[in-house]
């Protein structure tokens, strides 16, 4: 439940950021798209399949693809977020992916698998 609204939270967060400067990139459902996945990314991150890499994206650890098209899709509106908020931001859309990347970092639960910014996969304490 705790995952769940960390989570919630944190797309709640970048939602506000788009909204509250009138960006309208949530009319084809992203929000309730990245809502509804929730669930299975936690599910996903308790088995340890996969983790939050240091841009701001789920990768897979390992061999093990389960529910891909599930990872797949949360990356694509992901990216979709991140180019609106450097967009308004008048930035690169890297400076907001390493950005998101370290708010990851921080809100994430111990024992999720996090990439520093050398790429090295790391179990939070």
């Amino acid at each position: 439940m705790m995952r769940n609204k960390a989570l919630i939270i944190i797309i709640s967060f970048l939602l506000s950021i788009m909204f509250s400067n009138g960006v309208s990139v949530f009319a084809g459902g992203i929000k309730s798209r990245m809502i509804a996945r929730i669930p299975v990314i936690k599910a996903l991150k308790a088995k340890g399949i996969i983790g939050e890499n240091n841009r701001g994206y789920l990768e897979f650890r390992g061999g093990q693809r389960e529910n891909g098209d599930v990872v797949d899709a949360e990356n694509r509106d992901r990216k979709t977020v991140y180019k609106k908020i450097a967009q308004q931001q008048g930035t690169a859309i890297d400076v907001v992916e390493k950005h998101r990347a370290v708010q990851i970092e921080q809100k994430a639960k111990p024992g999720e698998w996090l990439q520093d910014a050398d790429g090295k996969w790391y179990r939070k304490r």
